[in-house]
């Protein structure tokens, strides 16, 4: 599956830049104290522990390029290429430096490349802190976090996770932040299995703390979730997010989810629940809302969403839209009302189909003149898949007009068609001609009768 780009890179480049930052000034202020204790007195012999901290030539060194990096003064922009070769020459005498000396000057290396952007070469630096023997503790938790970090931002999350995992084996507290990027380090490398503990680890920890979860972490939950085809939990999430944030996603997400249960009933009310609340921003949601209920039979609901989209304008009034209007208004048996899409439906598409549509509604609403007109349209068009019927139901139209040669020749149609009806219809035009014959010779007797009178 393609992953999109690792979302939270600037957040965590942003975290190590001042996790490696504080191990700087920690490192300044360590050298501060000693000097201050050095300055009660005359100078003192170095102590025993020599590599706890910064012998005074490296103590200059490493000031100036704290003030060249953080300048002190409002206004002043820092100098990095300056503090960047400060740093290049103090590491020119590398080996002849002290644990905490090596680790002091990496760490404003690491600062410097951060703030240049220089990636690669922060990771190699952290890397190469790991590698002082004797690192304090507290340094190499600070450099395994930041590099974990940094791998994460990189998109390398094997390493992000095997870095952060040593890091919690020798951390004796535990951070929100962390099981968060190993979670997402797991999902983009689609262990949902495991990442789906660890975000909900990182989620337990921030309520605890009284925090704030934001909407995208449920959002991932659910979908880890959905990947698994874990729908039930993918349920329950959904609904806590509609509880929290009650925006127009959580309502989609909520009707796919009961689409994935087979659902369907619950899966249409949500559908309904949305566009009542003026969520539904798209044709295609629209439309799914509007022929889902033609489905159910409950096409006159389906009529009244559609052409809610369309006078909206988010559904487009083109031919396809309204065919399935004018479908579904004959389902719905609304004639009256399904002249208009028929008609407009007509103008757009001039093809049989949508002339037969239209005939066909004429026809039930007994307007048998109209009703001809536009089947004899249709026939004339062609390309019908119902010709046999289309030829029926004229025949139909033209007995209510009286016409009875023209509908014995449409039923006849029909009957060559193999309609099965036509030939029971042909024997009704027949009786309706004759019928009508014997009428009309009665009312001209009749009224010869009165002229004679």
């Amino acid at each position: 599956m393609l992953k999109t780009k690792f979302k939270y890179k600037s957040l965590l480049l942003a975290m190590t830049f001042a996790a490696s930052t504080l191990v700087g000034q920690a490192a300044f202020m360590t050298t501060a104290s000693a000097q201050e204790d050095e300055d009660d007195g005359p100078r003192q012999p170095p102590p025993t522990r020599s590599s706890e901290v910064l012998s005074d030539r490296v103590f200059r060194v490493i000031s100036e390029v704290n003030e060249l990096m953080n300048p002190p003064e409002e206004g002043v922009q820092p100098d990095l290429e300056r503090a960047k070769r400060e740093l290049d020459e103090l590491n020119e005498r590398y080996d002849s430096l002290n644990n905490f000396e090596k680790s002091t000057m990496l760490n404003f290396y690491t600062n410097y490349y951060l703030a240049t952007d220089d990636i690669e070469n922060a990771l190699l630096t952290f890397e190469r802190i790991l590698t002082i023997e004797e690192l304090r503790e507290e340094a190499r938790l600070r450099a395994l976090r930041a590099l974990g970090q940094l791998y994460a931002s990189e998109e390398r999350f094997q390493e992000a996770i095997d870095t952060l995992n040593t890091w919690r084996e020798l951390s004796v507290e535990e951070d929100a932040n962390i099981y968060l990027i190993l979670a997402q380090s797991h999902y983009y490398l689609e262990n949902y299995q495991a990442a789906i503990p660890l975000l909900i680890d990182h989620m337990d920890m921030v309520i605890a703390e009284g925090g704030e979860l934001r909407k995208n972490i449920y959002g991932l939950l659910n979908l880890m979730y959905i990947e698994l085809e874990d729908y039930r939990s993918a349920l329950d999430v959904t609904r806590t997010m509609i509880a929290l944030f009650d925006e127009a996603p959580e309502y989609r997400n909520l009707a796919a989810i009961y689409g994935y249960l087979e659902d369907d009933d619950k899966r249409l009310q949500t559908l309904e629940l949305t566009y009542v609340k003026g969520y539904m921003d798209s044709e295609a949601q629209f439309l799914n809302l509007a022929q889902s209920l033609a489905g159910i039979d409950a096409p006159y609901r389906g009529i009244k969403i559609l052409e809610d989209g369309i006078a909206k304008g988010i559904v487009e009034e083109n031919e396809a839209n309204l065919r399935r209007l004018t479908q579904m208004y004959i389902m719905a048996s609304e004639f009256e009302g399904a002249v208009e899409p028929a008609e407009r439906l007509t103008e757009l598409a001039n093809d049989g189909e949508s002339w037969d549509y239209l005939g066909y509604i004429h026809l039930m609403n007994r307007d048998y003149a109209s009703a001809v007109e536009a089947m004899q349209t249709a026939l004339q068009r062609g390309g019908l898949e119902n010709q046999g019927e289309v030829q029926l139901a004229l025949a139909r139209a033209l007995v209510e007009l009286d016409r009875f040669d023209e509908a014995e020749a449409a039923a006849r149609a029909a009957q060559n068609l193999g309609e099965d009806n036509a030939q029971q219809f042909l024997t009704y035009i027949e009786s309706s001609k004759n019928r009508f014959e014997t009428l009309q010779q009665r009312k001209e007797e009749s009224i010869e009768y009165y002229r004679e009178a």
